[in-house]
């Protein structure tokens, strides 16, 4: 019989050590970060974290540099570009966009924040005025170029990170205009059309939008120094053979960022191009996600010791299945049958859920968040589905009276995650997250927003997970075994669907079109990158849904229980488009 502490005791060890390792990490050589909220011009608020290295005092400032995240992510995205930007003595202005993060509400207003971040970074008293960078992924490209824009004579140089000049949402470049530009522009970047006009990134060379940026009449050379630093006519292209999300986390990206700000901001303290560790700050904060889901299945296990929770639990037996302990579930095709049904349906279903919802249920001021409108819809068709295919179900034995106590305990559950988060906030300046992967706090204008998600999305796994329990769970199985089943019941559609997408990606240049809608032109690079999370995240699911049944013979406690933390993941990680 497992000691019922031994999850809590993992967890807050996972916790603590990944946050000690990230925070020595990000503070390494004596940096200070300042988690900040400034007024921008509109007298919105805007949220940062402010990387101030030992070297930059008021008496003696260092270079500055702006840096931006890309669309439905989070200053700490960046984290890697501003941690090695303020190891080479840059101070470090990492922004929200609005209506993402900490950032008032609505996306992509004033200009993405960037005009207001600019102001705010020439404002620090540590900050020399006359070397100031911009640096942006993506939207966050935009974003900068909005700042270069507003603000012509109130910096050096750029790095635009899969990102671009001119339409959709930013000037048209020039030789002249913006000052000094490094283009970092992936070989297998999803966004190629949208961003340069091309159908494949690797043409990216070829683009007319670039030849006018470059100045150029032939295809821009990588690599090769375009116009003068002095003049701020400098242009440069870069081309590594990578993803879009992928140069959030490139030791490549990043040392290309490094090295142009080097060559066109004087000062700092310079160091090799490849002296980079901003990856043991991302292991770090892994470390303590990780630790956040052993957490929760350790806090369950208390909470079921107590009195006002004990009638949830079931009887374990004394002696427990091997971890790995398998056993046959029903007639092998009926099993397999169930197996590929659960895996291929959600997969089958997103593209179209996704696009229905892009169309016909944008962003209002009652369901804010376009992106988790879309996940509502694709988990709302699921669930119709779910529960007509449920009667196919192996028949279980049902608990009732156990509703008010499930809610109770998922309730309490999540509550103490999400306390270990907001100590892990206080004590080392941390979210838990892996690359894109975030778990972050909420403010107090998300937690209205998940108010209005948190029902539609919690029925969806009510569902999901019952009839997840009834095809694959078995007391007889071990622990291990059992987890691992539901995890790829819930996952392998969507691993099957990134497979082809990225394969198709590496094979042909470009992702192919399941809608074949000639319009949808950043639609479908954008819902891929977003599937990405559904692999990590629908895996804790299947392990803490299988933790708590095999606690209490019911799928309904953790069910509640992740239906509230996606919840929580997706409103606090995602943009709000509608002013709330």
């Amino acid at each position: 019989m497992q000691n019922k502490w031994f999850w809590a005791i993992l967890g807050i060890v996972l916790i603590v050590a990944g946050g000690w390792l990230a925070a020595a990490t990000q503070t390494a050589g004596g940096i200070r970060i300042e988690d900040v909220r400034f007024k921008g011009a509109a007298g919105n608020t805007m949220s940062a974290l402010v990387y101030t290295p030992p070297n930059a005092t008021p008496e003696k400032p260092a270079p500055g540099i702006l840096a931006v995240h890309g669309y439905i992510n989070s200053r700490e995205t960046q984290d890697g570009f501003a941690i090695e930007f303020a190891r080479r003595g840059y101070v470090v202005v990492a922004i929200d966009q609005t209506g993402h993060g900490y950032s008032d509400p609505p996306a992509f207003a004033n200009g993405f924040g960037g005009p207001d971040g600019l102001a705010y970074l020439r404002g620090l008293k540590q900050v020399d005025k006359n070397n100031i960078g911009l640096e942006g992924h993506s939207m966050g490209g935009w974003t900068v170029l909005a700042a270069a824009a507003a603000m012509p004579n109130d910096y050096k140089s750029m790095v635009l990170e899969g990102s671009s000049t001119g339409k959709p949402f930013a000037a048209e470049g020039t030789p002249t205009w913006p000052r000094n530009v490094a283009l970092v522009f992936a070989q297998y970047e999803e966004f190629p059309e949208l961003m340069w006009g091309v159908t494949r990134a690797r043409d990216v060379t070829q683009s007319p939008k670039l030849e006018a940026l470059f100045g150029t009449t032939s295809a821009a050379e990588p690599g090769k120094l375009y116009g003068d630093i002095a003049q701020g006519t400098a242009r440069v292209l870069y081309t590594p053979a990578m993803t879009h999300p992928a140069e959030h986390i490139s030791h490549e990206a990043i040392g290309h960022a490094l090295d142009w700000f080097g060559k066109t901001l004087t000062g700092g303290t310079p160091r090799p191009v490849d002296d980079q560790i901003w990856l043991t700050k991302e292991i770090g904060t892994l470390i303590a996600l990780a630790g956040f889901v052993a957490l929760l299945m350790g806090a369950f296990d208390l909470l079921l010791g107590l009195p006002m929770f004990a009638a949830l639990a079931v009887p374990q037996p004394q002696t427990e299945p091997a971890a790995f302990a398998t056993a046959p579930i029903g007639s092998g095709g009926r099993w397999w049958t169930a197996f590929w049904f659960t895996a291929l349906i959600p997969a089958l279903t997103y593209y179209p859920c996704f696009a229905v919802a892009g169309a016909l249920l944008p962003w209002m001021p009652y369901l804010p968040q376009g992106i988790t409108n879309q996940i509502m819809v694709w988990a709302l068709v699921n669930l119709v589905i779910t529960l007509a295919l449920m009667r196919f179900a192996r028949k279980r034995p049902s608990r009732s009276g156990i509703i008010g106590t499930s809610i109770g305990i998922a309730v309490v559950t999540v509550a103490i995650g999400y306390v270990a988060l907001w100590l892990s906030d206080l004590a080392f300046k941390i979210d838990f997250r892996f690359w894109v992967v975030a778990l972050k706090l909420m403010s107090a204008k998300q937690w209205l927003i998940f108010l209005i998600y948190v029902i539609p999305i919690t029925a969806f796994f009510v569902a999901a997970l019952h009839v997840l329990h009834r095809n694959f769970s078995r007391r007889d199985t071990g622990m291990v075994a059992l987890a691992v089943t539901n995890a790829l019941a819930l996952t392998t559609g969507f691993i099957i669907l990134l497979v082809l997408q990225y394969g198709t990606l590496w094979l042909t240049g470009h992702l192919f079109n399941p809608l074949t809608a000639p319009d949808q032109v950043g639609f479908v690079p954008l819902t891929t990158i977003i599937a990405i999370q559904f692999v990590p995240l629908l895996a804790a699911v299947g392990v803490l849904a299988t933790h708590t049944w095999r606690r209490t013979g019911s799928s309904l406690p953790g069910a509640l229980i992740c239906g509230l933390v996606v919840t929580w993941y997706i409103v606090a990680g995602t943009a709000t488009q509608a002013p709330f």
